[in-house]
């Protein structure tokens, strides 16, 4: 009996050998494939983010500007300006990425010779897939900020009001796991022909940056 259980033990640590052998074998090729697949995965947005998703810049466009309401008057004593100016603005945010963008509140801003005289908010919103966002802005100027400013009387009197607009958006671009953001900023020069009361040339200014 002692002979025949001698017997028995090696022939069961080669069978439990083998049985580690095969789930170790197992398991190699279950990690192996789990990891092939990640990294074919990986590889496949890589290239999706680098080619069709690849990032691009938001345009931001102006493209009207007109006389909404304009009235002006001066009485020459006391020397006095009476000024109530609005521009209808249409500005346009266009979206060239294969994915949504989303762009934060701002502003326009409405200004002479360099300072702010007006604006006007600009919500937050969302561009779909290749979309375009249509904003239609009212600026009003603030008639007060320019009581006291001597420059405003020679270019009335002189027959030519010289305006600018400046809009900033900040938008933030996702592609895949990357986030990109990107401020486009306009800037436009408008000319008032007081007598004729219109708008005869403007010219735009626009600039995309990478944040």
């Amino acid at each position: 009996m002692d002979i025949e259980k001698k017997e028995e033990q090696p022939l069961r640590s080669v069978a439990d050998n083998h049985s580690r052998k095969h789930k170790r074998r197992r398991c190699i090729i279950i990690c192996s494939s789990v990891i092939g697949v990640i990294l074919t995965i990986t590889l496949i947005l890589l290239i999706l983010s680098l080619t069709v998703f690849k990032a691009k810049k938001p345009v931001l466009t102006v493209n009207s500007v007109a006389l909404q309401d304009f009235d002006v008057s001066v009485t020459p004593l006391p020397l006095r300006v009476s000024l109530n100016l609005s521009l209808a603005l249409g500005i346009s945010i266009k979206n060239p990425n294969k994915v949504s963008v989303k762009y934060q509140s701002s502003s326009t801003s409405l200004r002479y010779k360099g300072r702010e005289v007006g604006d006007v908010p600009i919500p937050a919103g969302k561009i779909g897939v290749d979309g375009t966002e249509d904003l239609n802005l009212t600026l009003t100027i603030f008639a007060d900020r320019l009581v006291t400013d001597s420059e405003i009387y020679k270019d009335i009197i002189g027959g030519n009001l010289a305006l600018s607009s400046y809009t900033r958006i900040k938008a933030n671009v996702r592609v895949v796991f990357f986030h990109i953001h990107v401020t486009s900023t306009s800037d436009c020069d408008v000319n008032i022909d007081i007598g004729s009361r219109s708008i005869p040339n403007q010219t735009c200014h626009y600039k995309n940056k990478l944040d």
